[in-house]
């Protein structure tokens, strides 16, 4: 053994000594001010009987993020088993270069240097905390000079109960983000007293106990039993265990990543944590058990789900939309007996009184329809979706019907093979109706040969005509060349004139870019292309680029086109790129709330006009923190636009504007937290800070002075929507604007590290988000996602 000193601001305070794989821990019945777990020391505060330990914890699907929790630790669980009942800040997470400290003020801090300082607090700062203490039912507890319990991690829950502890109304059991959906479940008790499973904010799939005007309190008891009491401590509604009133050490109540709540036992023989009761006992009542798209079935006591559509391109086993907003052939019904099916993102159902027949001709007739359930219950209701994320349950005693639109397309989302052929859909009953009229085979045999004709003499016409034009337009280049002079009225200047502007390139702005001085002591920027393009494609995409005007585009002066040297001059903004103003502390200080989301908003509208308002098609190609520039007054302005291949045909060029968003999402999202936008690891830190309701924690700190929520809401939900790695979800620049002028509401979007794409299915159709959104006031979700906690 070695011993070792913990050192609490700076002072030693006692020994302790590595053991195993532990390196070191403080078991004390008091832990004073000053007192520090760091994650680079991995130490631990536990309780006096050994059964808790608080300090920091590794996410194992995110090795480089941790958590400051406390967990079991009696030596009779094994470290894998050892649970994490509470969280600071419940879904916080942090760097490896952080620490969690009692301050000399009495308040607990959870500080990280890369998110720039304090990422949360117990607010007990003026408070007269004296001490704290790790109790032996794995409550932390803040202390006075009298020991009044001042603090108590017992009051903010994470997903977790244990014996002992309430839940009082309007506190909330969060599940922990274990995929796209779960961190949306949560546990709640609402004004009457009632027990809530919630999905979102508005769809509650269980509750129990009876409204009530009195004041109530859940409890989890260390005899079994979790139970309602009122303001006397009796019971109102109990929920009890298997083994209740058993010999049992330890209990816990959870919500899990499933949405179910559970009461686990360890249990001493099996050396694993038991589920002894569950609040919802057929899983597939849960709301959306099996994501965005999957049908839940229930058998021997467990939930599995199944795909019952998939890309006949794709290989893997991932869930596809049904269905596009559009089809390039006919579109049929897939039917599903005893099934129910339901929308999330957004929860927009609809109920229509029809018939069977009638509600599945709605769908077909309907473009926006994806999917159709039919209660067939004797209330004659038809409920109809018009979202891509579509999911259900099956069961053998439901008397619904449902109906999902597919393509009649082999490049098409399909259903799977037979059931024979795919024993993922062997207790799914369906059947496509095919309504198509069979055609004669030698009918068939002469349209192909037409066909195949008519096609080859069109290409000898056509490349003859192609090859004339040809003739003409080098016969006008060759006249034209090297004249000096640009039909959208640029100045040509030569390498010689361009090497004197810049006084040979004295005064370097940026990477490959220059200041330079006209002769009318007009400053401009010379920017080198490391890739020279070949003369005549150079000079007209430099006049397609020269003839466009924006209030939010950089002006092009000029250019020079000599042989192996390729410079544009553009127009000198004095502050700079966003790039650089972003490092600079005196310029970042100016950057205000206000001012970043005005830039925003310039930059969007600049490549909307790019995407939409030129007489062609242009894409940025890179939109970068370094492209966009600043003007004295700060606002924004979009550089270095346009200069890829401008005569691209419509299926690339719609791959280039979803690059272009991705790219402003990740711009969006750099503006907001101050750090560079290319880092997957900052995409997900942000995203799982928002989802959990602390979207503000991700705004540069450097901010001063207010931030609007609603904006930043706003924001943060277009950000995740633009960089979706499936870039068919992405929306179109002109819903962005719409987005962040506030004239468009946006739905939490999922992870947008979540699916990604089949790349094989690029010789598919490719939906653009203006597909399969309903034209109205809304982008994707209504409801708001901030998480009171």
């Amino acid at each position: 053994m070695l011993n070792k000193y913990i050192i609490f601001d700076g002072s030693l305070l006692l020994p302790c000594m590595f053991v195993g794989s532990l390196l070191f821990s403080v078991v004390a019945s008091e832990i004073p001010l000053g007192s520090k777990l760091c994650v680079w020391e991995n130490d631990f505060w536990i309780s006096s009987n050994g059964d808790f330990a608080l300090g920091f914890f590794n996410h194992s699907d995110q090795p480089n993020l941790y958590s400051v929790g406390i967990r079991f630790n009696s030596d009779s669980i094994p470290p894998d088993k050892q649970a994490v009942v509470w969280v600071a800040g419940a879904e916080f997470t942090v760097s490896n270069h952080s620490y969690f400290q009692l301050t000399p003020q009495g308040g607990l801090v959870l500080y990280d240097s890369f998110n720039g300082g304090v990422v949360w607090s117990s607010s007990t700062f003026d408070r007269s905390v004296s001490s704290a203490v790790l109790r032996d039912d794995g409550n932390f507890v803040l202390l006075n000079q009298n020991d009044e319990l001042v603090w108590q991690s017992f009051d903010f829950p994470s997903n977790t109960l244990l014996p002992g502890q309430n839940l009082s109304a309007h506190q909330t059991l969060r599940a922990a983000s274990g995929s796209s959906v779960s961190s949306y479940y949560s546990l709640f008790m609402n004004d009457s007293g009632q027990l809530q499973l919630k999905w979102e904010s508005s769809v509650i799939y269980w509750e129990n106990g009876s409204p009530s005007n009195g004041k109530l309190k859940a409890r989890l008891n260390a005899n079994g039993f979790f139970q309602l009491l009122d303001e006397r401590s009796t019971p109102v509604w109990s929920a009890i265990a298997e083994d209740h009133n058993d010999d049992v050490r330890f209990r816990l109540l959870r919500l899990d990543v499933d949405g179910n709540l559970r009461m686990y036992s360890w249990d001493e023989t099996s050396r694993s944590w038991r589920s002894v009761w569950q609040a919802v006992e057929n899983q597939c009542d849960v709301f959306a058990t099996c994501g965005n798209h999957g049908i839940c079935t229930f058998a021997n006591s467990s939930r599995v789900c199944k795909c019952p559509f998939r890309s006949r391109a794709a290989s893997s086993l991932k869930c596809l939309a049904p269905y596009e907003h559009g089809c390039d052939a006919k579109v049929s019904m897939m039917t599903y007996q005893h099934t129910s099916l339901y929308g999330i993102y957004p929860l927009n159902d609809s109920v229509t009184i029809t018939s069977l027949d009638q509600c599945q001709s709605l769908c077909l007739k309907d473009p926006l329809c994806t999917a159709v359930t039919y209660l067939n219950d004797g209330t004659a209701r038809c409920r109809v979706k018009t979202t891509q994320y579509i999911t259900g349950y099956f069961d053998p005693s439901l008397t619904s019907i449902s109906y999902v639109k597919i393509c009649l397309d082999p490049l098409a989302v399909l259903p799977n093979n037979p059931p024979s052929a795919n024993p993922l859909l062997t207790s799914l009953p369906s059947s496509v109706d095919n309504r198509s009229n069979k055609i004669p085979v030698h009918s068939l045999t002469a349209a192909v040969f037409s066909s195949v004709f008519v096609f080859f003499v069109l290409q000898i016409v056509v490349g003859l005509w192609l090859y004339k034009r040809r003739v003409i337009s080098i016969r006008r280049q060759a006249s034209s060349a090297f004249t000096g002079s640009s039909s959208a009225g640029l100045v040509r200047w030569t390498y010689a004139e361009i090497k004197e502007l810049t006084g040979n390139f004295k005064h370097q702005l940026g990477r490959h870019s220059y200041k330079a001085m006209l002769k009318n002591s007009q400053p401009v920027v010379v920017k080198l292309l490391e890739s020279p393009l070949e003369g005549r494609k150079f000079r007209a995409t430099v006049s397609m680029v020269g003839s466009i005007y924006h209030k939010h585009l950089v002006k092009l002066e000029g250019y020079c086109c000599d042989p192996g040297h390729r410079f544009l001059v553009y127009e000198f903004l004095k502050n700079g790129s966003l790039e650089a103003c972003l490092k600079n502390p005196k310029l970042c200080k100016r950057l205000t709330w206000k001012r970043r989301t005005a830039i925003c908003l310039g930059v969007a509208k600049a490549i909307s006009y790019l995407h939409t308002e030129c007489r062609e098609f242009i894409s940025h190609g890179n939109l970068t923190l370094g492209n966009v520039i600043l003007d004295e007054n700060l606002e924004a302005k979009v550089s270095e636009f346009g200069l890829g291949k401008l005569n691209i045909e419509a299926s690339a060029g719609e791959r280039a504007a979803e690059k272009d968003v991705g790219d402003f999402g990740k711009l969006v999202l750099a503006l907001i937290t101050g750090h560079k936008g290319n880092n997957e690891d900052l995409y997900e830190w942000s995203y799982n800070k928002w989802i959990s309701g602390y979207g503000w924690r991700v705004v540069d700190k450097r901010i001063e002075g207010d931030i609007d929520f609603e904006e930043l809401e706003r924001a943060l939900r277009i950000a995740y929507w633009c960089f979706q790695v499936d870039e068919r979800m992405r929306p179109s620049m002109g819903e962005v604007v719409n987005v962040l002028e506030g004239t468009l509401s946006v739905d939490p979007p999922p992870p947008p590290f979540a699916c990604q794409r089949d790349l094989h299915e690029e010789g598919s159709r490719s939906a653009s988000v203006k597909d399969v959104i309903p034209r109205s006031n809304h982008l994707l979700i209504p409801t708001a996602h901030w998480v009171v906690l």
